[in-house]
């Protein structure tokens, strides 16, 4: 490569040759300067090569992490896509589930307003005498019967009369579909003295007796007995203040309560 830099110096200074006379100082310069713009070429373009060679390598790496990089995002793009459809279809079952759910629901408040007007007609009678009263909310039935019209006092086995009252609650029952009944009974806060507290020892006994001897007469009038509970609460639910005879009264009860099945 110096050789051939050399020949072509001496070609480029043969016109000064000719054109003039050269010192042979002045010729040595001209070369000296000659080759060192030419070795300045020559690093330049070795750099410029390298630079070549690693824009290259860049761009090759630059090339693999984009392929990559694509195929990441078009992975993603497929796992994001299913995913929104699995959403999609979990928002339509959803959404059909809500729907069933409210005609079930305002199939029951139809049904249980249904059983509530047919009992007011039926007991219509008990109702205006106060012996019965009738309450609906959210979805639950309460049959509210006082003491007197059921039982004697301090017993549990229910009258004649309260059977034929008990005979128009059960007709009523029968025609009711996926209901539990739940027999409650209840007392005043008197307690339960002399030879009576052999068998019941305290107002919990006799609740429970009484909620109990309902429960059985429904079974044996045809009341499906898994649909049925009986539960004793004695004074502790009173409806009214046991400080006045009145209170009392209505403080004695049986509720028969229906409430949607789970």
């Amino acid at each position: 490569m110096r050789k051939t830099f050399l020949r072509i110096t001496a070609m480029a200074l043969v016109p000064l040759g000719t054109a003039a006379c050269v010192s042979k100082s002045e010729y040595t310069k001209a070369v000296q300067s000659a080759e060192v713009r030419y070795n300045a070429l020559e690093a330049q373009n070795a750099r410029l090569k390298s630079d070549l060679a690693d824009s290259g390598k860049r761009n090759d790496d630059l090339e693999h992490t984009l392929t990559l990089k694509s195929g990441e995002l078009g992975k993603s793009i497929v796992d994001l896509r299913q995913r929104l459809s699995a959403l999609e279809d979990d928002k339509t079952r959803l959404t059909q589930e809500l729907t069933d759910a409210n005609k079930a629901r305002e199939e029951k408040v139809r049904e249980v307003s249904s059983t509530y007007d047919q009992l007011v007609a039926k007991m219509k009678g008990e109702i205006d005498k106060g012996q019965v009263t009738i309450s609906e909310l959210k979805g639950k039935l309460t049959v509210n019967m006082v003491e007197a019209i059921l039982f004697d006092s301090g017993k549990a086995e229910v009258k004649q009369e309260g059977l034929v009252v008990l005979g128009k609650v059960i007709e009523i029952l029968k025609t009711v579909n996926d209901k539990s009944i739940r027999i409650e009974g209840h007392t005043d806060n008197k307690p339960i003295v002399g030879p009576l507290t052999q068998r019941y020892p305290t107002n919990w006994e006799l609740s429970a007796a009484r909620a109990i001897n309902v429960a059985r007469y429904l079974q044996k009038q045809g009341i499906e007995p898994a649909s049925l509970s009986a539960a004793a609460f004695g004074e502790f639910k009173s409806v009214a203040d046991n400080a006045t005879l009145e209170g009392r009264g209505k403080n004695r009860r049986i509720e028969i309560v229906l409430v949607p099945k789970d």
